[in-house]
């Protein structure tokens, strides 16, 4: 068996199959009014009079006599000013391959000797840097013979799952016309790039922003949000002015989203909820910040499909907290040296009773005055708070110094957990004379 290169039969040729693109003509067609009649004919009512009957007759008798051309670039008819001949235009290269659409090419075996070749194996496979996938294989039944100057033709296609190099393998064994069997293998590289760059950004919302990477538009025919189990979604769309009847087609037939060619954006905004587990109140779900992936599909100008899926998208790790106090009201003025009242609330965020608990200031760890005291006791008590439950509460506060003052240190205590939780964050007074 040879495989000796240059004394091969036969030959592959490879042609990428894929849509044509329309033709656009380089030259502007204009208004036949635009090149013999100037603006300023409207300033002449008479002459503007004659004006409609003129044109027409004229643009009539081009249209219906003129076999010259010398009117092909006249304005005929509105559509004409896009520039479109409807006029399509085959593939003049390989193209750009990307990530999630189908690969389809057209094969043809040559027999470019003058000799007959006889029970020809053809195989064809794609190979990456993961995996090896066949794509035709006609062991069980190979050509029977391809005549001297004939071919055999015949399609492949591979849906593109992976990014980076890849090489269409085609190989033949085949006996040439003297009887003796060869082996002709042959590549074919091609680069497989990403159309699209996902980016989110998840606070209590996950934004998508998709970014059309390619050299032509994308409609989008679908970006939807798979949640983990852990997780609901609901994607947000802005109100628009249209009546009930729109809106019950556009359930039915929901039109793309563009995506311009070379950097068009679009961005999409999911609603996430965590699912409650056995009870009517969200919980906690601890060692787990998968919040799940995006599936995408789309089309190109004249409808050829592709598909996207993410990776898992990782939220930021949920530390939410137990036990959590609030400022609900401070008086915006206090007289100094007079009791004043500050409104807190205390929240249980777990779904069982905490408590009981414990309110104090504590003191700085300078020796700086303290100006902002409570009026009374130094330890408030509370009752315990029961699961998702919240109570209010007023502190009795007395200042001693005019000024913007700060009320620093409020701390709170579980008695029972024998746990102290971090302080609340400084508040700003205005103490006055009065």
């Amino acid at each position: 068996m040879s495989s000796t290169p240059g004394t091969h039969s036969l030959a592959f040729r490879v042609m990428r199959l894929c849509r044509p693109s329309l033709h656009v003509e380089p030259p502007l067609r204009v208004d036949p009014t635009d090149l013999f009649i100037g603006e300023d004919i409207f300033d002449d009512p008479i002459a503007a009079s004659n004006l409609p009957p003129l044109i027409s007759s004229d643009v009539t008798t081009n249209k219906s006599s003129d076999l010259t051309y010398r009117s092909r670039f006249l304005l005929h008819d509105s559509a004409d000013s896009i520039g479109l001949s409807g006029l399509l235009v085959l593939p003049q290269a390989f193209g750009a391959i990307y990530l999630g659409e189908t690969f389809c090419s057209y094969i043809s075996i040559n027999n470019s000797s003058t000799l007959e070749v006889r029970d020809v194996v053809i195989k064809a496979e794609i190979q990456t840097d993961k995996q090896r996938i066949l794509l035709l294989d006609t062991s069980k039944s190979p050509v029977e013979s391809i005549r001297a100057g004939g071919r055999y033709d015949f399609i492949v296609e591979h849906d593109v799952k992976e990014l980076g190099a890849h090489t269409l393998v085609c190989t033949a064994l085949y006996s040439d016309g003297e009887g003796e069997r060869k082996y002709l293998p042959q590549f074919f590289k091609f680069i497989v790039s990403n159309p699209l760059s996902v980016r989110t950004k998840e606070i209590t919302f996950l934004e998508a922003c998709i970014e059309n990477h390619t050299k032509s538009n994308l409609y989008m025919d679908q970006v939807e949000f798979e949640p983990s189990q852990n997780w609901s979604a609901t994607m947000l769309k802005a109100d628009g002015p249209h009546s009930d009847y729109n809106a019950q087609s556009r359930e039915i037939f929901k039109p793309p989203v563009l995506i311009r060619s070379g950097g068009g954006i679009h961005n999409y905004l999911y609603q996430l909820k965590m699912l409650s587990h056995g009870s009517s109140s969200p919980v906690k779900v601890q060692g787990s910040n998968v919040l799940g992936k995006l599936q995408i599909t789309w089309r190109t100008n004249l409808g050829e499909p592709g598909r996207l899926q993410t990776q898992q998208i990782l939220g930021t790790t949920i530390t939410s907290k137990e036990i959590e106090l609030n400022v609900v009201e401070v008086p915006s003025v206090v007289g100094i040296d007079k009791p004043f009242l500050l409104k807190l609330k205390l929240t249980n965020q777990t779904d069982k009773e905490q408590g009981p608990f414990e309110i104090w200031l504590s003191q700085n760890d300078s020796d700086e005055e303290k100006v902002v005291m409570i009026n009374g006791l130094r330890i408030m008590a509370l009752a315990p708070v029961e699961a998702f439950g919240s109570t209010d509460f007023h502190l009795n506060l007395i200042a001693t110094k005019l000024g913007v003052q700060r009320i620093t240190g409020i701390t709170v205590f579980d008695k029972l957990e024998k746990i102290t939780y971090d302080s609340l964050p400084d508040l700003e007074i205005f103490v006055d004379q009065d």
